[in-house]
């Protein structure tokens, strides 16, 4: 079907086995981007690591560089010379030469990485809309982008999507890879609705009340996934499914209003394609990053093994009921925000990071994390923000969305400390 998403399998004369892919892991000390590395690991005839980009673990990025041989690695934080003696450490432990990759570091790393020449694919695993820059770098180097940074999507819009060519971009988030393998059962026209499935996260089941006095702790128990602290509160607030929501419409070319969230706890299947005819196909799988992420980097070409399947075997039950969005109004915000303008998805995105910090720093409560983002998109008038810094053809520019968020963030700080946005 056509699509904005992915490579097309006739572009491939093979099974993808032929030559082995590079790959590029932006976010490489993180949750998906050491998965990634696993799924690299045991298919090395498939794949190779062509460059690293990490955060502030530089022991773990240092090691990962000497096990992988990557030719240029990157760091957030730390100096060129904080990277190397890193990297020499780590060869001196693992028993091998020093290697001598090309270094980047400080806040342009991971888009200098994310660009670099020697990769086929870059997999962008950075948690948050710093990832756009990378995304951005990686589309026009003319790499495939495998996609876990939701965020970079979400902000960018039409920015992300009028860099990409036909075929460039791959979701790699577990609803969206389930979303493109299920959508290959029928065209465009004959999509009726896409059904993204939720967990519900850890307050699945309480009233917007009972919410009042959820912990941090109580937040990042999550009771299916492993995920870092941002995606997990996240997931408890259900902003992440928002924000999946409107991952959805921008890869897949669906009106908002045909795109519907379900609670699903099981976590078995990551979501659903419902046809015209009424027909409707699933994607299941146990919940394991590890499947998207090979057929994010492997696209459209499936990795054996890359996690066990489900066990048929054995009897199981899976349940489907709608989201409360008295409790958890954040669907439905985003999708206002979305249809707003090119920009209100930028303001919800940054007001929600700041809001998630304040609460883990203590400085709000839990239910003040969604009511912030709310109060600050309210707010949000793109003509005033955006008036020196839209492009005068009035397309969307990385400035007005960096001018978007930072107001978002002034407003959303100045919403617990009393100070003005």
């Amino acid at each position: 079907m056509t699509s904005t998403f992915g490579v097309s399998p006739q572009s491939l004369p093979d099974d993808g086995t032929s030559s082995q892919r590079r790959v590029t892991l932006i976010g490489s000390t993180g949750s998906i981007g050491t998965q990634g590395l696993d799924v690299i690991a045991h298919a090395p005839e498939r794949f190779g690591v062509a460059a690293l980009a990490g955060g502030a673990n530089l022991g773990l990025l240092a090691e990962q560089a000497v096990a992988t041989g990557a030719e240029a690695v990157g760091a957030a934080s730390g100096t060129e010379e904080d990277l190397r003696s890193a990297i020499a450490a780590a060869a001196e432990r693992a028993g091998v030469p020093t290697p001598t990759p090309t270094l980047f570091t400080g806040p342009t790393a991971a888009a200098s990485i994310a660009g670099w020449e020697g990769a086929d694919v870059v997999l962008n695993g950075i948690t948050g809309s710093i990832g756009l820059e990378p995304t951005l770098a990686a589309l026009r180097a003319g790499h495939i982008l495998a996609l876990a940074n939701k965020e970079s999507l979400i902000v960018g819009g039409a920015l992300v999507k009028n860099a990409a060519a036909p075929g460039q971009l791959v979701p790699v988030d577990s609803e969206h890879s389930a979303l493109a393998q299920a959508l290959a059962g029928g065209t465009h026209a004959e999509v009726a609705r896409l059904i993204v499935t939720a967990s519900g996260g850890p307050f699945r089941g309480r009233s917007r009340a009972e919410l009042a006095e959820v912990t941090p702790a109580q937040a990042l128990a999550h009771p299916t996934w492993d995920m870092g602290k941002v995606v997990t509160t996240n997931s408890a607030t259900l902003v992440n499914k928002a924000l999946e929501v409107i991952e959805a419409h921008l890869l897949f070319d669906i009106p908002l209003e045909r795109i519907i969230p379900v609670v699903h706890p099981q976590s078995v299947v990551h979501s659903m394609v419902e046809f015209v005819d009424g027909s409707t196909l699933a994607q299941a799988s146990p919940p394991d990053m590890r499947l998207p992420i090979a057929l994010g980097i492997g696209w459209p070409h499936r990795v054996p093994g890359a996690t066990a399947p489900c066990d048929w075997t054995q009897a199981a039950t899976w349940t489907f009921e709608p989201l409360d969005e008295e409790a958890f109004p954040a669907v439905r915000l985003a999708k206002a925000a979305s249809a707003a303008s090119d920009t209100h998805m930028a303001v919800f995105n940054a007001a929600n990071e700041e809001a998630v910090e304040a609460f883990h720093d203590g400085r709000i409560g839990f239910l003040q994390i969604v009511d912030t983002v709310a109060a600050v998109v309210e707010d949000y008038e793109p003509a005033h923000v955006l008036a020196e810094v839209m492009d005068r053809s009035g397309e969307l520019t990385v400035e007005a969305v960096l001018a978007a968020e930072d107001w978002a963030r002034q407003a959303a700080r100045a919403r617990w400390t009393g100070g003005a946005a």
